[in-house]
């Protein structure tokens, strides 16, 4: 099949030599074979002519998403062979047999060549968000591959792209059901034997933060006997490992009522009514500043602070104020669980924040832990941005 033929400018073509999936508009020489339009797939040439890459098209700084550096046809196959590729790693790691456990990332995007695609599997139900419109295009494609290789493991595709495709795009998405419907689904998933109602019409990214599943399990290894406190808890996942690791008390934080509630809904369905726990919607800030307790154990899990470069001092200056009213709030020998999420953040410069934090609280901190995403959230050698979340578990006196 012959593709629009996009040209790109001498000395452009290295980053695509060494396979990183981007290629920014800047980099485009010159484009053969008429105008392509948003989510086209496009073939990559450099300037004498050899062919380098096949991605879709789209308007932005990232003008190009590569998913293959091969010349070869565009098919139902190709992208089968990719969902398979992606099942088959998933099996091979074991996650997704993991004991007691029905939630995982089903296709991470660039960590499995499929730029622009996310899907995560909830006890049956795929939930899909596309982050370019040429996966987008894609999705009825995506929906029949599905069925084929999951089988009775299938029950039903919710597309929940409306707010994450890019709005010069000019698709109207809306999000809804691709196959089955409310009936044909159980929004309770099992992650280590804890029970979390997913909400993925409502909720944050596809309804549930999968990528904290093995550092919520490492947060029970420090929480027996303590009194936790869970900031910017959405649903309360480190809240509930808590609890179950036999906490003293857990208080968890978040600014939205909703998330609260959807808190108190995963605490209850675990553990009935208890007064171990407590949640406060209400700003983290605020919080800390009439905090009932001082406590043992601290998370700290915001939303990404920086969506990109142009907001990237504010959002480390935003990293070093709150880990520092954390690390004002806790004990001498307590534990402090501090993330990043945000893709335009290094871990060199969150650490930088975080340890200008220490300094201004004035307290001695010892790294234990130094966390990033789970195995079924691959990171591509190829393209490191995709290493997106950072985390620190610290000790501090």
């Amino acid at each position: 099949m012959e593709y629009i033929k996009i040209v790109l400018k001498s000395g452009k073509d290295q980053s695509l030599r060494r396979f990183h999936p981007w290629i920014f508009s800047g980099a485009i020489k010159k484009i053969y074979g008429g105008e392509p339009a948003e989510g086209d797939i496009v073939a990559v040439y450099d300037n004498k002519d050899e062919f380098l890459a096949l991605g879709h098209y789209q308007i932005g700084s990232i003008a190009i998403r590569v998913f293959s550096f091969e010349n070869i046809t565009i098919d139902r196959e190709f992208w089968k062979n990719k969902f398979q590729e992606a099942i088959n790693y998933r099996r091979q790691i074991g996650v997704s047999t993991y004991p007691d456990t029905n939630v995982y990332r089903f296709i991470h995007a660039e960590g499995d060549g499929m730029p622009g695609l996310i899907m995560d599997y909830y006890n049956g139900t795929v939930v899909m968000q596309t982050h370019s419109v040429g996966m987008h295009l894609l999705r009825e494609t995506f929906v029949e591959i599905l069925k084929e290789l999951l089988g009775k493991n299938l029950k039903a595709v919710y597309d929940k792209s409306e707010a994450t495709l890019p709005h010069k795009a000019d698709i109207n998405p809306q999000d809804g059901f691709l196959y089955g419907n409310e009936n044909d689904t159980d929004n309770v998933v099992t992650e280590y034997g804890n029970k979390f109602n997913i909400d993925w019409v409502r909720g944050q990214k596809t309804g549930f933060f999968i990528d904290q599943r093995e550092n919520r399990k490492l947060l029970g290894e420090y929480s027996k006997g303590k009194k936790v406190c869970n900031v910017f808890g959405y649903t309360g996942g480190f809240s509930v490992y808590a609890l179950k690791a036999g906490a003293e008390l857990v208080h968890s934080v978040d600014a939205s009522k909703l998330a609260i509630d959807l808190t108190d809904d995963n605490v209850e369905l675990n553990f009935g009514k208890t007064e171990k726990h407590k949640g406060f919607a209400m700003d983290a800030f605020d919080f800390f500043d009439n905090a009932p307790e001082k406590y043992d154990v601290i998370i700290l899990d915001p939303p990404a602070f920086a969506k990109h470069q142009k907001v990237l001092h504010n959002a480390l200056q935003g990293y070093k104020r709150i880990n520092q009213r954390a690390l004002e709030q806790i004990k001498s020998g307590g534990i402090l669980f501090t993330f990043s999420c945000s893709q335009a953040v290094s871990r060199e410069n969150f650490r930088k924040s975080v340890f200008a934090a220490a300094a201004n609280a004035r307290r001695n901190v010892k790294i234990l832990h130094q966390l990033s995403q789970p195995v079924d959230h691959p990171v591509s050698i190829f393209h490191p941005e995709s290493e997106y979340l950072k985390g620190l578990v610290l000790f501090v006196t």
